[in-house]
């Protein structure tokens, strides 16, 4: 790990273009700057300026160096900038979309907590609009759930995807027969958007297995029930995506949004709703 120090210093010859230039600049002399320099080479084990002109001259290890250099200290000054503040405490009431807890929930709380120890989560977990409906009677704090993408939603927008089938790699889907779905229970907006696209289409349906929560509908699809639809980039690693076999409809996109209760602590809200959309989604599935 190379000093930070000796990387400032290192800069300053970059920026001032001279040992006397950067001296002036951080504040020391000439032999001083000349001998960090050389120790920060003895470290890196290349040589990083030409010392053979009156002009200091980078050679493309210092070059190099000086874009490392830059993102290293800029990552010293945020850290010593965040570890300064007060660690944020408190109680937290958060609810989250079911299909998000198996998928980008877990990694999300891992990094939340890393960051912030001192706040006690109290989790709920389920339906997109039964946790909205808990946020108004101010039973949470905060909720991330789905919305249509056409409606014109609170709060902060953290991802626009879209919903796709999805299936078992066996599953079949017969072209004259009417389309196998496993659907939670209504009202529910997965399901409102499946048998529109499916009317839309003139395509027969019928539900083969109803819901109550993501792991069921999991289960009844990946025992070759019938199909469902998911977010794109929330495919679980063993479904596929199914629209193209089965020529089945397109469907509408989701927005996945962050809504706060305005009574709650602001701090711990801060702090969870950061660390969500800091924690980009990861890459969706194929396309099969």
């Amino acid at each position: 790990m190379y000093d930070p120090v000796l990387l400032r210093t290192f800069l300053g010859v970059v920026d001032a273009g001279s040992f006397t230039g950067a001296g002036q600049r951080l504040g020391l002399s000439q032999p001083t700057v000349s001998q960090q320099i050389k120790k920060l080479e003895t470290a890196v084990g290349r040589a990083l300026v030409l010392r053979d002109t009156r002009e200091v001259r980078l050679t493309d290890a210092g070059d190099a160096l000086a874009g490392f250099a830059r993102s290293i200290l800029a990552a010293h000054a945020a850290a010593e900038a965040y570890f300064a503040g007060p660690a944020a405490r408190g109680r937290l009431r958060f609810g989250a979309a079911d299909d998000l807890a198996i998928t980008q929930l877990p990694r999300i709380l891992r990094h939340f907590r890393q960051q912030n120890p001192q706040i006690t989560l109290e989790l709920t977990v389920g339906q997109s609009g039964p946790l909205v409906r808990r946020l108004a009677a101010g039973q949470l704090d905060l909720v991330f759930v789905k919305e249509p993408a056409e409606a014109l939603g609170e709060g902060s927008l953290v991802l626009r995807d879209r919903f796709v089938w999805v299936g078992q790699e066996t599953t079949a889907v017969e072209e004259d027969q009417p389309v196998p779905l496993v659907m939670y229970r209504a009202p529910s907006l997965s399901r409102a958007m499946a048998i529109e696209a499916l009317e839309r289409q003139g395509r027969k349906w019928r539900i083969v297995c109803t819901v109550r929560d993501v792991g069921a509908l999991l289960a009844a699809v990946r025992a070759g029930l019938g199909v469902s639809v998911f977010p794109h980039s929330l495919i679980p690693g063993d479904l596929s995506k199914v629209t193209n076999r089965f020529s089945l409809p397109d469907l509408a996109e989701v927005d996945f949004r962050l809504l706060a209760n305005p009574a709650a602590p602001r701090e711990p809200i801060a702090a969870l709703s950061a660390a969500i959309q800091a924690q980009t989604f990861g890459p969706a599935e194929p396309s099969r």
